[in-house]
């Protein structure tokens, strides 16, 4: 495989480049391309009213918009650059391969667009976490003065982001706190960061993948030529068997990240503080204060076990980076997560309510349950082929009772019959958005004093909810609801 070397930006002048996609990243790919002076034809699926709208606004720049057929190629195609959601499997893509034409994500264009003098990447990536952990990167790189963005998969297109939009020499982003997703890196040979992150690994995403073994490698494929640092988890030996497989510059660092006492070369947790042995002079006897676990804190002041994860390996790519302590410390406490990520709400009759509808697999579930001791479950959803007697089994003796939604609850129900059989579970015969309201007024019924309702689904939304953010949003206003009525 011919590995692309930024010594300048790629040419694309001339060339014809079909964009497959008028998603998120396809529609700035398509309009960098036409700027560049490629032939730039869109190939989309679909043929609504808002694809319409795209395209009308996509011809005005000499783009050719071909909807309602995603699956043949254009002839005299030289290069298909593809939104990350499209599986490999696609017809598309295979006629792509027969012809010999490369296929590219939009990541990999943002990688060739670079100029020698571009700004180095810091990656993360992970089956959970991700843009937690990137958003707590730029803010720590922020503290150091540093000039930086959370981009990525995290919703900022990286193809604008490397070509400047506006920006000088003189505010020329010094580092970037990249998010990739699995997809992302599929399709993202090039890819070579400063250094990188695997947070950990858990079965998702496997019907676009084909199994756990090709989704792993996806997610490997952000250590490949890394230059100072491989950043794993070492509660987590799937995100070490990568590393160790990656082929990187000379010289690079395996950097492990524990919520216990860390050893030579991994940062940890001793007393609540944490503590960095990787970047010292002397790793074998020396330690470097860099925060406490109370800087971590979220909306609730309660760092939960995940979130002290996530803050390590940020704090262990931006020491990779030079960053000086007292910048991990400061770029913490200046952190706020987004909503829906494990976000107290309120407390109503001694119960608190918190929303992790960013749970969205059964991993995401199993930490955020980890992190309450007392807890009413609002779970389901979309199963998305996932089993549920693992994530139940860990979290049994932590339930008060469990409240059921969504298209798949079924499949959850049954694992609770065989690992947690005394536990009450309401299950709410409902896919409707309504669905929320009467959940939350059922699990209020179940909480006692001291307990919480977590909303964590482990599943999708997208069979009740546009989005999870629309989940989050409708448990918010039940939870408000619930408030002012002063139950």
């Amino acid at each position: 495989m011919t590995v692309y070397d930024p010594k300048a930006p790629e040419d694309f002048a001339g060339r014809h480049v079909t964009v497959a996609g008028l998603g998120v990243s396809g529609v700035p790919a398509a309009r960098a391309l036409a700027g560049l002076g490629a032939r730039v034809t869109v190939v989309n699926g679909s043929d609504g009213e808002r694809e319409r709208a795209q395209a009308a606004e996509l011809e005005k720049l000499g783009i050719t918009v071909r909807l309602g057929d995603g699956e043949t190629l254009p002839e005299g195609t030289e290069v298909v650059v593809t939104s990350p959601g499209w599986k490999p499997t696609s017809p598309l893509f295979l006629a792509a391969g027969k012809a010999g034409v490369p296929v590219w994500g939009d990541v990999e264009l943002a990688w060739r667009l670079r100029g020698p003098k571009a700004a180095p990447w810091l990656a993360v990536t992970g089956t959970n976490g991700k843009t937690t952990t990137v958003r707590m990167l730029a803010s720590i790189l922020a503290a150091a003065g540093l000039r930086t963005a959370a981009v990525g998969n995290i919703g900022v297109p990286l193809v604008d982001v490397v070509l400047g939009e506006g920006r000088t020499e003189e505010t020329a982003y010094d580092v970037l706190a990249v998010e990739l997703s699995s997809y992302q890196l599929h399709w993202a040979p090039s890819v070579r960061a400063h250094s990188a992150a695997v947070l950990n690994l858990a079965p998702d995403h496997l019907d676009w993948h084909g199994s756990m073994a090709a989704y792993a490698a996806d997610k490997g494929r952000i250590y490949e030529g890394n230059t100072i640092a491989c950043v794993y988890n070492a509660a987590d030996p799937a995100t070490e068997e990568l590393v160790r497989r990656a082929d990187v510059e000379e010289g690079c660092r395996a950097i492990g990240f524990t919520l216990g006492t860390p050893g030579p070369s991994q940062l940890g947790v001793v007393d609540s503080i944490l503590v960095d042995r990787a970047f010292v002079a002397n790793r074998q006897q020396q330690a470097q204060e860099l925060a406490e676990v109370a800087d971590i804190a979220p909306a609730s002041g309660k760092a939960a076990p995940h979130n002290i994860a996530n803050a390590l390996a940020a704090a262990a790519l931006a020491r990779a980076f030079g960053v000086p302590a007292t910048a991990v410390r400061d770029g913490l406490r200046s952190f706020h997560p987004d909503a829906h990520r494990i976000q107290h709400l309120a407390d109503v009759a001694g119960v608190s309510y918190v929303d992790d509808s960013k749970a969205t697999n059964t991993h995401a579930a199993e930490a955020s349950l980890a992190a309450y001791e007392r807890i009413v479950w609002i779970a389901g959803g979309l199963a998305k082929g996932a089993t549920f007697d693992d994530l139940v089994r860990t979290a049994a003796g932590r339930l008060r009772g469990v409240v059921l939604i969504g298209a798949d609850r079924a499949l959850i129900r049954e694992a609770l019959a065989r690992h947690a059989p005394d536990v009450p579970v309401v299950d709410l015969d409902r896919t409707d958005t309504g669905a929320m309201s009467e959940a939350v007024r059922e699990a209020a019924g179940l909480a006692e004093p001291g307990d919480t309702v977590l909303l964590a689904p482990a599943c999708a939304s997208m069979d009740m909810f546009v989005n999870y953010n629309k989940r989050g949003e409708a448990f918010a206003d039940a939870v408000g609801e619930l408030a002012a009525a002063g139950h």
